[in-house]
């Protein structure tokens, strides 16, 4: 979950520092930079936190035409300023900086490294200790040394790589983890996502798996590991860059949630003709339509959107759909139905549980899907077909307005799938209108956010532990709700379907204990009452919030109406803004917790 970038051909300082502060959402344990002036002198600065506090390390003096550098979520070693990157050999010739884990670091060194002193405790150390000595042993140039290294290697990787014999090119290769390479006017750059560099270019070349590359300022080779050559052709981005900004607003969470309304209107304007009509490509609604079950992979908030989806395919399409971690499916491949379909759910695109089980997939001859927030990230262009979320980018580690866009493309699915199978509710069901109630409700509780941070305030953010409640949809909700509380305010929050408390979770309940239920669901509103009184009986402070045609005048938040199907939309916005304000107010980092990353693109 790194982040990773390299400059050639301008100075890279301000660059590479700028796109590692952009890419901090991806780990944050230590940062380090190398850069080169081609003049005879190299700079090598490590800290551990934060990019501000490499910043701080650096004198004004450090700058080159050559660069690279690195922010770490640690896996191998802990976080110190050794084990922070870029990493060097014993001689200090090559300086590599490494996205990824090597499956087989101790394997190699110990056969081929034998005597030489580490100074870190990482895989990333081993391999650049490898390039040297087969660079030294064999006599090589550093490219080559570099790709008959990569032959020995197994794991996920981007690599970038520079040799002080020849530092006015960076090397890179790719596998598993995500990289991109940008063309400007003169220079070169490298990095883990096209977002971190924006300010610099708009046209990227996207890499694929086995890549290797030699970059210089005014040319970029791709080949093979055995030395093929490749094309990739660059693709001009149309990603506004100031959509990346903070702006006026304390934390990017903030700023993304209160931006869901726009992105609701989004979808509908690029999903939905004036008439409310989907807008799908064909050859999707012909593939899904031959399907007998419907496969929905995630990981984390993408999960919990598929289990909406869920809901919305089963009930607009008819097609019975199971909703399945891609940690578990890639490895415990799930039995298959006769004509089966997957669909991917994925922010990023990248995410490495995901893609194992889209290889897998692609094995098969199974059609597949992508729904991500990033274009011609690496899942979107394995999969058959891809959706667009159109949610802008997305910087806060915790998730908001990707959830909300993941459900409202699986909702214009389910409509265009449903039309297309003859299903009388599909038919009937105006979309354009619930996307539209959707937008406005989401407004007006973002407007009325100061009551979320009285609640916050009041019940969260002095409690160790808290549960959200709900059936149905709710249920789903639920989940991703106390998965957002945890993240962010590191309350231990569990989300359950409110009568299964009574089974053995009501026991921990204790006097104080925030339960935040959610009533939406029309079948079993009044169960759920019930549910709460047992829990009010053993001390619980109750949270409430209900839709508005279940609510009473003591519950605490009334959400618009909206058809049931698409209530989701809603009622997570108020659990996205108490987890927010419980980690504002507890004076945590709402945008970097502890411990998390926003790509997960390790295994």
């Amino acid at each position: 979950m790194c982040g990773i970038v390299g400059v050639v051909g301008k100075a890279a300082r301000n660059i590479i520092l700028n796109g590692l502060t952009n890419l901090e959402y991806r780990g944050y344990d230590s940062a380090g930079i190398y850069l080169n002036d081609l003049k005879g002198h190299e700079y090598l600065t490590k800290a551990v936190g934060r990019i501000s506090n490499l910043k701080e390390k650096m004198t004004p003096d450090e700058d080159g035409l050559v660069g690279i550098g690195h922010t770490r979520w640690a896996t191998h070693g802990k976080p110190t300023v050794d084990n922070a990157h870029p990493h060097f050999d014993e001689t200090k010739r090559f300086y590599l900086v490494h996205n990824g884990v090597i499956e087989n670091y101790t394997e190699l060194k110990d056969k081929y490294l034998q005597g030489v002193k580490f100074h870190s405790d990482t895989d990333t150390e081993v391999i650049v200790q490898l390039i040297s000595k087969i660079a030294r042993d064999k006599n090589l140039d550093g490219f080559t040394a570099f790709k008959e290294a990569l032959k020995l290697v197994r794991g996920s990787y981007a690599f970038l790589l520079v040799d002080d014999q020849e530092p006015d090119h960076v090397f890179i290769a790719k596998n598993k983890s995500p990289m991109m390479l940008g063309l400007g006017d003169g220079f070169n750059i490298i990095a883990s996502d096209a977002i971190s560099v924006l300010d610099q270019t708009k046209t990227f070349v996207s890499l694929e798996d086995g890549d290797v590359g030699d970059i210089t300022k005014d040319s970029y080779t791709i080949e093979t590991i055995d030395g093929e050559k490749v094309e990739r052709k660059p693709k001009v981005l149309n990603i506004d860059p100031n959509a990346a900004s903070k702006g006026t607003y304390e934390h990017y969470m903030l700023k993304e949630i209160d931006e869901q309304p726009g992105v609701m209107r989004h979808i509908s304007q690029t999903y939905l003709d004036d008439v409310g009509n989907p807008k799908v490509d064909s050859k999707i609604v012909d593939a899904v339509s031959k399907a007998d079950r419907l496969y929905i992979f995630a990981a984390g908030t993408s999960y919990h959107a598929g289990l909406v989806g869920k809901a919305l395919f089963e009930h607009y399409t008819g097609i019975p759909t199971e909703v399945g971690y891609a940690s578990e499916a890639g490895y415990h491949f799930p039995m298959m139905s006769k004509n089966p379909f997957f669909i991917f759910l994925t922010q990023s695109g990248e995410t490495a549980d995901s893609r194992v089980v889209l290889k897998e997939t692609n094995k098969r001859g199974i059609p597949s899907l992508t729904m991500t927030n990033v274009e011609g990230s690496t899942l979107s262009r394995e999969a058959t077909y891809t959706m667009l979320l159109g949610a802008g980018p997305e910087i806060a580690v915790a998730s908001t307005k990707a959830y909300t866009a993941q459900v409202a493309v699986q909702a214009v699915l389910a409509k265009a799938l449903g039309e297309k199978l003859g299903v009388k509710e599909a038919q009937e069901w105006n979309l354009h209108h619930d996307l539209a109630i959707a937008a406005e409700g989401i407004q007006q509780l973002v407007d009325g956010k100061e009551k979320l941070k009285e609640i916050a305030d009041k019940y969260l953010i002095k409690s160790r532990n808290a549960f959200y409640i709900g059936r149905g949809i709710d249920h789903a909700v639920a989940l991703e709700a106390a998965l957002k509380l945890k993240e962010v305010s590191y309350i231990q929050t569990e989300g359950f379907a409110a009568a299964e408390l009574k089974h053995g979770t009501i026991s921990l309940i204790e006097n104080g204990t925030p339960v935040i239920a959610l009533i939406n669901d029309p079948v079993t509103a009044e169960l759920t009452r019930g549910n709460i009184q047992e829990v009010v009986s053993r001390g619980a402070n109750i949270v409430t919030i209900v839709s508005k045609e279940f609510a009473n005048s003591s519950d605490d938040i009334v959400l618009p109406e909206i058809n049931y199907y698409m209530s989701a939309l809603l009622t997570v916005i108020p659990t996205q803004l108490l987890a927010y304000y419980a980690s504002r107010d507890k004076g945590l980092d709402v945008d970097k917790p502890r411990n998390l990353a926003k790509s997960v693109t390790v295994e």
